[in-house]
């Protein structure tokens, strides 16, 4: 962390909250990672784990809770009418799983995916494989930014000292 100096247990703490805020949205546990000063290779890899922790504990608890409320309702399991139905069966588990950690967050595309009926071992692939592709866009995405950012600062202080 520039110029701080931490004691290792801060540093782990500092590795677990970046882990944590990734469980509930991937992006927001990148960019605390990097208000932290942490370095992108621990931002990347334990938002990445928290953000498929996340997808695999709602998938791994999501079917029986799906099916408990199912019975409760008294609906079937498959509404093919439906406009979400529609919408899964023209994109599917590939296009929930790869876009999801980006728009809504893993939990929400996982418990839609768990809502749909999608076989478990496929949902998590897909979302692990959504999370590490969106994770290696997101760091890098960080990296450029604050690189542009420091390229900017560095030409205005060369300006001002014209």
């Amino acid at each position: 962390m520039g110029g701080f100096i931490i004691t290792p247990l801060e540093y782990i703490l500092a590795i677990f909250s970046v882990f944590v805020i990734s469980i509930g949205e991937l992006w927001a546990g990148i960019f605390f990672g990097f208000l932290l000063e942490l370095n992108p290779l621990v931002i990347g890899v334990s938002s990445a784990i928290g953000a498929i922790f996340s997808a695999f504990v709602i998938i791994s608890v999501g079917e029986p809770i799906r099916i408990w409320i199912l019975a409760k309702l008294n609906k079937p399991k498959n509404d093919k009418n439906s406009l979400i139905r529609k919408i899964w069966e023209k994109y599917g588990i590939i296009g929930l799983g790869l876009l999801s950690p980006l728009l809504f967050g893993t939990p929400i595309g996982s418990t839609i995916g768990v809502a749909l009926g999608a076989p478990k071992k496929d949902l998590l692939f897909w979302m692990s494989l959504g999370v590490f592709i969106w994770t290696i866009i997101l760091t890098l995405a960080f990296i450029e930014g604050i690189n542009l950012l420091e390229i900017f600062n560095n030409k205005n202080k060369f300006l001002i000292n014209i």
